[in-house]
């Protein structure tokens, strides 16, 4: 798309090759010692013992402050009243929750599944950490197990749509 934005200027399009071999070509020589450099003056560095140039700003210190130096910052601690104590409130202070409804019983099905889907990784970690030699068995009970009961326990899973008594889905006008 640059290229054709450049085709339309009236430009020459640009030969990538030809540029990519110029710098690789370019890449090994040395500049010209009297060639004119592309970046400013004041960005030389002097070389060996040459007397060292004073920025222009040299001349009016008051132009330019100095870099700062290691400086550490104390911050005082304000002393003064703090009142961040709470009233009390006579209604909240004697709240006690409410016990949370007792777990929804599990079938047998559920209780089976949840024992293969930790029970199976348990009996292959047991067998790592105990350097047994991991039989074919072993890793078929362990993943096996685990695979099932987390598909078993998918798809019993509750879709929300049991509730046949509220035909609207509950919503009263």
């Amino acid at each position: 798309m640059a290229d054709a934005d450049r085709e339309d200027e009236g430009a020459a399009p640009l030969d990538e090759d030809a540029a990519w071999a110029a710098l690789v070509a370019g890449f090994d020589a040395e500049p010209d010692p009297g060639a004119a450099a592309s970046w400013p003056e004041a960005e030389n560095v002097p070389e060996g013992d040459a007397e060292v140039k004073e920025p222009p700003s040299a001349k009016n210190p008051a132009a330019v402050a100095p870099p700062p130096t290691r400086s550490i910052v104390i911050h005082p601690v304000i002393a003064g009243p703090r009142n961040y104590e709470l009233e009390d409130d006579e209604e909240d202070a004697h709240f006690v929750p409410p016990e949370p409804p007792p777990l929804p019983d599990a079938d047998l099905t559920t209780k089976f599944a949840w024992i293969a889907v930790l029970g199976g990784p348990l009996l292959l970690f047991a067998f790592v950490l105990l350097q047994l030699d991991l039989a074919w068995w072993v890793i078929l009970v362990g993943v096996g197990g685990f695979l099932g009961g987390f598909a078993t326990l998918v798809a019993r899973m509750r879709t929300g749509e049991d509730d046949d008594d509220l035909p609207g889905g509950g919503a009263v006008v």
